[in-house]
């Protein structure tokens, strides 16, 4: 798989994504639901991907559930699923570590049941204590985690087992807000041993190797909403990256991304399968997208936006405007991690603007024109 020209958001597409590539890889939390619920529209737009001949893996950071578990709750979602059709983290990992210590090795799960059900499926014998001689301690999320199971990793990893993370995520998405995440309960292990954790989970390579393994993917297109893990995740892999903003990342923290956290393409919503996306174009010092141009203003993070056009010829799906301003804010900072603030000509411009929750110059508190 080779990997993609440092070209993030420019290329677009000449046709929907679900008719280019072959499998979509779509991470769980923030982009098919949030909570119990499912992102509305999802469910029919993933159908019709479907029903354009694209097929559909289901990918987690999320260990707690077993792929029986997470096909069962999407099939009441409404996102037809068979387990085999899901790829965790804790998959990855138990593949990680029977190819490190080979079949039978004894292993010490902390999380959800989904990390002990995934480490007996790769062959490996599941311990309950320090004691049993673990050679390596799996670490993945469960809610249940608490003091009793986290002594018992620091235990085994002070004795010389191996500690692996499914992730490092340090949140998960709620309808309540960003909630603890693995990556929290990794730390006290972490903190307590004074041992790094070998990862598994995205962004490592090896959770997308394991999803390339059990779909056959070809051409694969990893859909998510995280850009340190989905998206760093997938440039890592050689494969090509869709953003959605039903997750954790808004308009502004894209803005600030660094090159590994840029993605190939953007979209509101994981129906962003089904349409073509426009391309950006330099035009005379300006990046231009659809109807919608941006280019730098006065001030090292200041960018203008402006639409030339009535409101019906600029709507498209609402983002061309913002893929203009990050071309323009990317050339302008190459190495990402500039905060961005922008000017916006005309009512359709603030409105966008407004919208994305991005800011004004200081002392431009009232929208200029």
């Amino acid at each position: 798989m080779s990997v993609p020209e440092p070209t993030p958001l420019l290329a677009g597409t000449t046709a929907p994504p679900a008719e280019i590539y072959d499998v979509a890889l779509l991470d769980l939390d923030g982009v098919v639901y949030v909570g119990p619920d499912a992102v509305p529209g999802v469910p029919d737009a993933l159908a019709s991907a479907r029903s354009a001949g694209m097929r559909l893996g289901f990918v987690t950071n999320n260990a707690a559930r077993t792929p029986e578990q997470v096909a069962e709750h999407l099939t009441e979602l409404g996102v037809s699923a068979a387990p085999d059709d899901v790829i965790t983290s804790s998959q990855a990992a138990a593949t990680v570590v029977a190819e490190s210590f080979g079949a039978g090795a004894r292993v010490l799960p902390v999380g959800g049941p989904g990390v002990a059900a995934a480490l007996t499926a790769a062959g490996l014998t599941v311990v309950a204590r320090a004691e049993d001689g673990p050679v390596a301690v799996v670490q993945g999320y469960g809610r249940e985690v608490g003091w009793t199971q986290l002594a018992e990793a620091v235990v085994a990893v002070r004795n010389g087992a191996r500690h692996v993370a499914t992730n490092a995520d340090a949140t998960i998405p709620s309808p309540r807000g960003p909630l603890p995440g693995n990556g929290a309960m990794v730390s006290v292990v972490r903190e307590v041993t004074g041992q790094p954790p070998l990862v598994t989970g995205k962004p490592d390579p090896a959770m997308h190797a394991e999803c390339v393994r059990r779909t056959g993917a070809r051409r694969p297109l990893v859909v998510g909403d995280r850009l340190d893990t989905d998206i760093e995740g997938a440039r890592r892999a050689g494969a090509a990256s869709l953003l959605v903003l039903t997750g954790v990342t808004d308009p502004a923290l894209l803005l600030a991304a660094p090159p590994e956290h840029r993605p190939d393409l953007l979209a509101a919503d994981a129906a962003g399968l089904l349409s073509r996306h426009s391309a950006v174009t330099l035009v005379r010092g300006s990046w231009r997208c659809g109807a919608w141009t941006a280019h730098a203003g006065e001030g090292e993070d200041v960018l203008a936006l402006e639409v030339a056009a009535t409101a019906e010829d600029a709507a498209g799906d609402g983002l061309d405007g913002l893929r203009a301003l990050c071309a323009a804010h990317w050339a302008r900072h190459p190495d990402g991690g500039a905060q961005a603030r922008v000017v916006a000509s005309g009512a359709q411009a603030r409105a966008a603007v407004d919208r994305w929750g991005l800011e004004a110059p200081p002392g431009e508190e009232r929208w200029p024109g």
